[in-house]
Protein backbone atom coordinates (compact mmCIF):
# COMPACT_ATOMS: atom_id res chain seq x y z
CA UNK A 1 0.00 0.00 0.00
CA UNK A 2 1.63 3.22 -1.61
CA UNK A 3 1.50 6.03 1.41
CA UNK A 4 -0.40 9.48 0.67
CA UNK A 5 1.04 12.03 -0.27
CA UNK A 6 0.53 15.69 1.54
CA UNK A 7 -0.77 17.76 -1.33
CA UNK A 8 0.10 21.42 -0.53
CA UNK A 9 -2.43 24.26 -1.14
CA UNK A 10 -0.06 26.01 -3.39
CA UNK A 11 -1.36 29.51 -3.13
CA UNK A 12 -0.60 31.84 -5.92
CA UNK A 13 0.64 35.62 -4.81
CA UNK A 14 0.35 38.87 -6.30
CA UNK A 15 -2.59 41.12 -8.06
CA UNK A 16 -6.21 39.52 -8.50
CA UNK A 17 -7.01 38.54 -12.58
CA UNK A 18 -9.29 41.70 -12.68
CA UNK A 19 -6.55 43.57 -11.97
CA UNK A 20 -4.27 42.88 -14.99
CA UNK A 21 -7.36 43.54 -17.35
CA UNK A 22 -8.04 46.89 -15.68
CA UNK A 23 -4.56 48.45 -16.38
CA UNK A 24 -4.95 47.39 -20.05
CA UNK A 25 -8.12 49.41 -20.07
CA UNK A 26 -5.96 52.44 -18.31
CA UNK A 27 -3.06 51.91 -20.46
CA UNK A 28 -5.17 52.32 -23.59
CA UNK A 29 -7.14 55.12 -22.59
CA UNK A 30 -4.42 56.85 -21.43
CA UNK A 31 -2.53 56.31 -24.97
CA UNK A 32 -5.41 57.39 -26.52
CA UNK A 33 -5.78 60.90 -24.77
CA UNK A 34 -1.87 60.93 -25.55
CA UNK A 35 -2.64 60.57 -28.93
CA UNK A 36 -5.13 63.23 -28.99
CA UNK A 37 -2.78 65.78 -27.52
CA UNK A 38 0.20 64.98 -29.91
CA UNK A 39 -2.64 66.04 -33.06
CA UNK A 40 -4.28 69.14 -31.51
CA UNK A 41 -2.81 72.69 -32.01
CA UNK A 42 -2.76 75.12 -28.87
CA UNK A 43 -3.53 78.72 -29.83
CA UNK A 44 -1.10 80.25 -27.60
CA UNK A 45 -3.14 83.77 -28.37
CA UNK A 46 -6.64 82.07 -26.88
CA UNK A 47 -4.44 80.31 -24.05
CA UNK A 48 -3.02 83.77 -22.95
CA UNK A 49 -6.33 85.39 -23.45
CA UNK A 50 -7.90 83.00 -21.43
CA UNK A 51 -5.21 83.17 -18.43
CA UNK A 52 -4.96 87.28 -18.81
CA UNK A 53 -9.06 86.54 -18.13
CA UNK A 54 -8.61 85.41 -14.49
CA UNK A 55 -6.32 88.12 -13.80
CA UNK A 56 -7.86 91.04 -14.54
CA UNK A 57 -11.78 90.83 -14.75
CA UNK A 58 -12.72 93.97 -16.43
CA UNK A 59 -12.50 92.10 -19.36
CA UNK A 60 -16.03 91.00 -18.95
CA UNK A 61 -17.14 94.17 -18.63
CA UNK A 62 -16.72 94.19 -22.58
CA UNK A 63 -16.32 91.14 -24.13
CA UNK A 64 -19.15 88.05 -23.98
CA UNK A 65 -16.24 85.94 -24.44
CA UNK A 66 -12.36 86.31 -22.98
CA UNK A 67 -11.15 85.09 -25.97
CA UNK A 68 -10.77 87.87 -28.76
CA UNK A 69 -13.01 87.71 -32.28
CA UNK A 70 -14.87 84.86 -30.49
CA UNK A 71 -18.40 85.77 -30.09
CA UNK A 72 -17.64 89.54 -30.29
CA UNK A 73 -19.89 92.40 -29.23
CA UNK A 74 -22.24 94.55 -31.61
CA UNK A 75 -21.96 97.03 -29.51
CA UNK A 76 -19.72 99.77 -31.63
CA UNK A 77 -17.66 100.71 -28.66
CA UNK A 78 -16.00 97.15 -28.97
CA UNK A 79 -15.91 97.79 -32.44
CA UNK A 80 -13.94 101.48 -32.13
CA UNK A 81 -11.86 99.62 -29.58
CA UNK A 82 -10.44 96.79 -31.41
CA UNK A 83 -6.22 96.75 -31.89
CA UNK A 84 -4.37 94.69 -34.54
CA UNK A 85 -1.93 93.69 -32.03
CA UNK A 86 -3.34 90.08 -31.03
CA UNK A 87 -1.13 90.02 -28.18
CA UNK A 88 -3.09 92.88 -26.46
CA UNK A 89 -6.74 93.32 -25.42
CA UNK A 90 -9.39 95.38 -26.80
CA UNK A 91 -10.23 97.91 -24.92
CA UNK A 92 -12.87 101.01 -25.81
CA UNK A 93 -11.41 104.29 -26.26
CA UNK A 94 -10.92 106.71 -23.13
CA UNK A 95 -13.91 108.86 -23.01
CA UNK A 96 -11.33 111.54 -21.58
CA UNK A 97 -9.62 111.71 -24.77
CA UNK A 98 -13.16 112.80 -26.25
CA UNK A 99 -14.57 115.21 -23.92
CA UNK A 100 -10.53 117.24 -24.03
CA UNK A 101 -11.19 117.26 -28.16
CA UNK A 102 -15.05 118.18 -27.50
CA UNK A 103 -14.10 121.27 -24.87
CA UNK A 104 -11.51 122.38 -27.62
CA UNK A 105 -14.29 122.48 -30.56
CA UNK A 106 -16.29 124.44 -28.14
CA UNK A 107 -13.62 126.82 -27.41
CA UNK A 108 -12.92 127.23 -30.80
CA UNK A 109 -16.66 128.20 -31.62
CA UNK A 110 -16.64 130.91 -28.66
CA UNK A 111 -13.53 132.50 -29.46
CA UNK A 112 -15.16 133.23 -33.30
CA UNK A 113 -18.56 133.66 -31.83
CA UNK A 114 -16.92 136.39 -29.88
CA UNK A 115 -14.80 137.61 -32.65
CA UNK A 116 -17.91 138.39 -34.81
CA UNK A 117 -20.00 140.25 -31.79
CA UNK A 118 -17.10 142.93 -31.30
CA UNK A 119 -16.84 143.18 -34.99
CA UNK A 120 -20.77 143.94 -34.94
CA UNK A 121 -20.29 146.58 -32.06
CA UNK A 122 -17.73 147.83 -33.56
CA UNK A 123 -19.53 148.41 -37.01
CA UNK A 124 -22.45 149.24 -35.57
CA UNK A 125 -20.94 151.52 -32.81
CA UNK A 126 -22.79 150.05 -29.80
CA UNK A 127 -19.85 149.93 -27.48
CA UNK A 128 -21.31 152.52 -25.33
CA UNK A 129 -24.60 151.29 -24.78
CA UNK A 130 -24.03 147.51 -25.37
CA UNK A 131 -20.95 145.39 -23.57
CA UNK A 132 -20.26 142.02 -24.56
CA UNK A 133 -18.82 139.67 -22.27
CA UNK A 134 -17.46 135.83 -22.46
CA UNK A 135 -19.10 133.19 -20.58
CA UNK A 136 -19.05 129.19 -19.80
CA UNK A 137 -23.06 129.64 -21.52
CA UNK A 138 -21.45 131.36 -24.60
CA UNK A 139 -21.81 135.51 -25.29
CA UNK A 140 -23.53 137.59 -22.93
CA UNK A 141 -24.76 140.80 -24.10
CA UNK A 142 -25.44 143.52 -21.75
CA UNK A 143 -28.45 145.81 -22.31
CA UNK A 144 -28.70 148.97 -19.58
CA UNK A 145 -32.21 150.01 -18.76
CA UNK A 146 -32.14 153.54 -19.74
CA UNK A 147 -31.65 152.65 -23.32
CA UNK A 148 -34.87 150.56 -23.57
CA UNK A 149 -37.68 150.92 -20.79
CA UNK A 150 -38.73 153.61 -18.37
CA UNK A 151 -38.42 152.77 -14.94
CA UNK A 152 -41.13 150.31 -13.73
CA UNK A 153 -42.29 149.80 -17.20
CA UNK A 154 -41.64 146.84 -19.84
CA UNK A 155 -42.95 148.88 -22.58
CA UNK A 156 -39.77 149.52 -25.52
CA UNK A 157 -39.02 152.68 -25.84
CA UNK A 158 -39.01 154.39 -29.50
CA UNK A 159 -35.53 155.20 -28.84
CA UNK A 160 -34.55 151.83 -27.97
CA UNK A 161 -35.48 150.15 -31.04
CA UNK A 162 -33.20 151.37 -33.43
CA UNK A 163 -30.30 149.63 -31.07
CA UNK A 164 -32.47 146.38 -31.09
CA UNK A 165 -32.74 146.38 -34.67
CA UNK A 166 -28.97 145.96 -34.63
CA UNK A 167 -28.55 143.35 -32.34
CA UNK A 168 -31.68 141.49 -34.44
CA UNK A 169 -28.89 141.82 -37.63
CA UNK A 170 -26.74 140.09 -35.65
CA UNK A 171 -29.43 136.88 -35.18
CA UNK A 172 -30.34 136.77 -38.51
CA UNK A 173 -26.66 135.70 -39.08
CA UNK A 174 -26.24 133.44 -36.57
CA UNK A 175 -27.67 130.40 -36.20
CA UNK A 176 -27.54 130.23 -32.45
CA UNK A 177 -30.01 129.88 -29.53
CA UNK A 178 -30.74 132.85 -27.55
CA UNK A 179 -31.67 133.35 -23.74
CA UNK A 180 -33.03 136.50 -22.83
CA UNK A 181 -33.15 137.78 -18.93
CA UNK A 182 -34.07 140.53 -17.33
CA UNK A 183 -33.06 141.88 -14.07
CA UNK A 184 -33.79 144.50 -11.32
CA UNK A 185 -32.48 146.40 -8.50
CA UNK A 186 -33.28 145.61 -4.89
CA UNK A 187 -36.20 148.51 -4.88
CA UNK A 188 -39.99 146.99 -4.52
CA UNK A 189 -42.47 146.70 -6.96
CA UNK A 190 -45.79 147.18 -6.67
CA UNK A 191 -48.05 148.01 -9.33
CA UNK A 192 -51.18 146.36 -10.93
CA UNK A 193 -49.47 145.47 -13.97
CA UNK A 194 -46.26 143.84 -11.94
CA UNK A 195 -46.97 142.95 -8.52
CA UNK A 196 -43.25 142.17 -8.10
CA UNK A 197 -39.61 142.38 -9.47
CA UNK A 198 -40.54 138.93 -10.76
CA UNK A 199 -43.08 140.00 -13.31
CA UNK A 200 -40.95 143.03 -14.39
CA UNK A 201 -37.94 141.44 -14.90
CA UNK A 202 -40.20 138.93 -17.30
CA UNK A 203 -42.27 141.49 -18.55
CA UNK A 204 -38.90 142.90 -19.90
CA UNK A 205 -37.10 139.90 -21.15
CA UNK A 206 -40.34 138.59 -23.15
CA UNK A 207 -40.70 142.24 -24.42
CA UNK A 208 -37.59 142.03 -26.26
CA UNK A 209 -38.21 138.53 -27.52
CA UNK A 210 -41.86 139.96 -28.62
CA UNK A 211 -39.92 142.77 -30.60
CA UNK A 212 -37.32 140.69 -32.20
CA UNK A 213 -39.77 138.16 -33.33
CA UNK A 214 -41.94 140.98 -35.10
CA UNK A 215 -39.24 142.51 -36.63
CA UNK A 216 -36.80 139.67 -38.03
CA UNK A 217 -37.40 136.30 -39.74
CA UNK A 218 -36.10 134.51 -36.89
CA UNK A 219 -37.43 130.79 -35.62
CA UNK A 220 -39.15 131.69 -32.42
CA UNK A 221 -38.03 128.63 -30.94
CA UNK A 222 -34.31 129.59 -30.57
CA UNK A 223 -35.39 131.95 -27.88
CA UNK A 224 -35.86 131.44 -24.45
CA UNK A 225 -36.38 133.46 -21.30
CA UNK A 226 -36.22 134.04 -17.82
CA UNK A 227 -36.91 136.97 -15.29
CA UNK A 228 -34.92 136.63 -12.03
CA UNK A 229 -35.87 140.32 -10.67
CA UNK A 230 -33.49 140.99 -7.99
CA UNK A 231 -31.65 137.91 -7.15
CA UNK A 232 -28.81 138.39 -9.55
CA UNK A 233 -27.23 141.72 -8.82
CA UNK A 234 -23.45 142.90 -10.71
CA UNK A 235 -23.28 145.35 -8.22
CA UNK A 236 -24.14 145.85 -4.26
CA UNK A 237 -27.41 148.00 -4.49
CA UNK A 238 -25.87 150.48 -2.41
CA UNK A 239 -26.01 153.46 -4.36
CA UNK A 240 -27.78 154.74 -7.00
CA UNK A 241 -24.93 153.86 -9.88
CA UNK A 242 -24.72 150.43 -9.05
CA UNK A 243 -28.70 150.01 -8.71
CA UNK A 244 -29.11 151.78 -12.37
CA UNK A 245 -26.34 148.91 -13.40
CA UNK A 246 -28.09 146.19 -11.68
CA UNK A 247 -31.47 147.50 -13.82
CA UNK A 248 -30.46 145.69 -17.42
CA UNK A 249 -31.62 143.05 -20.23
CA UNK A 250 -29.07 140.04 -20.95
CA UNK A 251 -29.46 138.86 -24.22
CA UNK A 252 -27.29 135.45 -24.15
CA UNK A 253 -26.00 133.71 -27.07
CA UNK A 254 -25.46 130.18 -25.95
CA UNK A 255 -23.02 128.01 -27.24
CA UNK A 256 -23.45 124.27 -28.57
CA UNK A 257 -23.42 122.90 -24.97
CA UNK A 258 -25.74 125.28 -23.83
CA UNK A 259 -28.02 124.78 -26.73
CA UNK A 260 -28.45 120.75 -26.61
CA UNK A 261 -29.05 121.29 -22.59
CA UNK A 262 -31.78 123.69 -23.46
CA UNK A 263 -33.40 120.75 -25.80
CA UNK A 264 -33.13 118.71 -23.50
Amino acid sequence: MKPRRNRRNNKRSGAPKWMVTYSDMVTLVLVFFILLFSMSQIDIVKFQAISESFRDRAIFDFFPSPVPMDYPSDSPDYNQGQKDNLGEFPFPPKPESDDIEEEENEEDSLNQLIEEVEAFLDEEDLHNVVTANRTERGVVLVLQERILFDPGQADILPSGEPFLRKVGKLFVDIPNNIKVEGHTDSVPMSSYRYPSNWELSGARASSVIRYLLNEFPIDERRFSLAGYGETRPIMPNTSVENMQKNRRVEIVILNETEEDHQDE
